[in-house]
This record gives C-alpha cells, structure tokens and sequence, in this order.
C-alpha cells in the first residue's frame, strides 16, 4: 500500500524524474508513487526505452536528458570497486542536462559508500541522502527467500543485531525527497522501530507462516564458498564476502529516526511487515526438497 507523502512538505516544480534501478527493490516500488502522482518518470533500466545500465556510460546521456530530478540506486552496492567512479561521472552528466535534484540510496555503516555520497553532496546539485541496511524484504523477494522456504536461515551473522528496515518506508522517504520542500541538504538514516538478530527474525517469520523457521549460525568462509559454488559471478560473491565480514560487525547495532523526520510517522515493524508478506503468499509454495539450501545470490 503506498503511503501518502507528508502534507506539511508540498510539492516543488520537479515533474520529470529519472528513477534508476527501477526495477530494484526500492525503484520498483518508487516508480509507481511517482507516476500515481502525476508525474512524468523515466525508467532506469536495463529493459527500459532508452535503457539504463551503470556498465554503459554512453548511455547515460539519453536517459537523463530532459529530466529535473533523478533517484540513484546503484547496483550491485555503492561498496564496490569502480562505483565511486560511476556515481562522479554520473552527477556530472546529471548537472550538464540541468538536474536540480539527486537523491541518493547509500549503505549504512559502509566507509566506499559514504565515500559516494561526498560526490553527490559536492555535485552542485541539491542533494538527499537516505542511509539503509538490511531490508526486510530480502526475505521474501530476494537473497533469503529460499531459506525461509527450506526452514532453515544458515547465514554468518551470529547474535549481531542489525535495524532492519522496510522497503516501502525507503520508498516513502525517497518520494518525499524528489517531490517535497525541507529534505535538501538531509541525511537521512532509516531503520525500523527495533533492533533485530536473524535468530529474531526467524522466530518472527516462524510467528507469520505457522511453522518452524530455523537459525543457523555457519561459518564464514564455508558461506562464501557456497554462494561462488552456486554460480554467482564474482563480484556478487565480493559484496557477500563484504557485507557479512566486514558491515556486519555490530557498527549498525542502533536505531536512527531519518522515517520519523522525513514523514512524520514511525517505521513498519518486521511484524507487520511478516504477517503482510505471508498473508500475500510469499512463503505458501515449498521449494522443491533440496532447492532450499542452496546458498541464495
């Protein structure tokens, strides 16, 4: 359900908004609140007319032209060798086709990603930055899907607590900062309302599908070795290694208030969020026996 964008903060002229990633988790959901708007977006993607890939520079100029405002999610993570380089090159094409408005997605806790947003606050161009990590819906439509499915989360993560955050609240906070008043110049670091173990998760999820949902702690490098096994090209196995080794360390273990700033309004419980995501089916089809311990890319 899309939520409606704070009315204390009105809308500004930004009508043409290229949202790259828009086929992502928080592009897919960005893209359709714009759009029901009234506003004129572009698509930032690979399958989109003109396409966007962050690979392909050349491209870029086509799909910025003509816009006013642009969302910036860069893919695979803002960690990753080569996307300082991308997001520079970006924002200056962005400020050459006269965009007045970036607003960028970052990693919370990681040093190469803050390292991007320096570029983008120092573009020329005015400038949000909303900080995530872990997203609770990477438990029904991305990396943990199949272990929810399995039974079994079998992850490097300890008892590390981590403030995972839902995605349609990033969503929101991004809406309100391409289209409102009062969030340039802002960063904005967005978690939910409790800190959170994966051992809690899966006890939250085992709450929301009616069965057991298992944690297993397993050891680093086995992981890592599993996901470059599975077939994973290189540099998603990098940002696995990355992110369990180095971002979750407990640096992240605390709760921010960038939701309640930008929207006036508490974030969404991994309750709430759980009990949505198994009343709409997510996790209502077992894989099939042995599918779901493959190591998720």
């Amino acid at each position: 359900m899309m939520t409606e964008i704070n009315s204390t903060k009105k809308m500004d002229g930004c009508r043409n908004i290229l949202v790259v990633g828009s086929t992502g988790k928080t592009g897919s959901r960005i893209a359709p609140r714009l759009e029901a708007l009234g506003l004129n977006v572009r698509h930032g993607s690979r399958s989109a007319v003109p396409p966007f890939d962050w690979g392909h520079e050349a491209g870029w100029d086509a799909c910025l032209e003509g816009m006013e405002a642009a969302y910036i999610s860069y893919a695979p993570d803002l960690a990753m060798p080569g996307a300082a380089d991308a997001i520079r090159t970006f924002t200056k094409k962005a400020r050459r086709h006269g965009v007045r408005r970036l607003v960028l997605l970052s990693g919370r806790g990681e040093e190469e990603a803050q390292a991007c947003e320096r570029i983008v606050q120092e573009s020329g161009i005015d400038w949000t930055i909303i900080r995530a990590s872990w997203f609770y819906q990477n438990f029904s439509e991305g990396a943990f899907v199949g272990m929810v499915l399995s039974g079994q989360i079998h992850v490097p993560a300890g008892e590390v607590s981590e403030p995972f955050v839902d995605v349609d609240d990033i969503a929101d906070v991004a809406v309100a900062a391409l289209t409102g008043e009062g969030h340039t110049g802002e960063i904005y670091e967005v978690t939910g309302p409790r800190l959170m173990t994966f051992r809690n998760i899966a006890m939250e999820l085992s709450r929301a599908c009616g069965r057991e949902i298992l944690f297993e702690d397993v050891p680093h490098d086995a992981f890592v070795e599993g996901v470059r096994n599975s077939g994973a090209p290189e540099d998603v196995v990098w940002m696995i290694d990355y992110l369990f080794s180095t971002v979750l360390d407990g640096r992240n273990a605390s709760l921010a208030d960038g939701i309640q700033r930008a929207l006036g309004r508490p974030p969404k419980d991994f309750s709430e969020y759980a009990s949505a995501a198994a009343a709409a089916g997510h996790w209502s089809v077992q894989l099939q026996s042995g599918e779901g311990h493959r190591v998720p890319v």
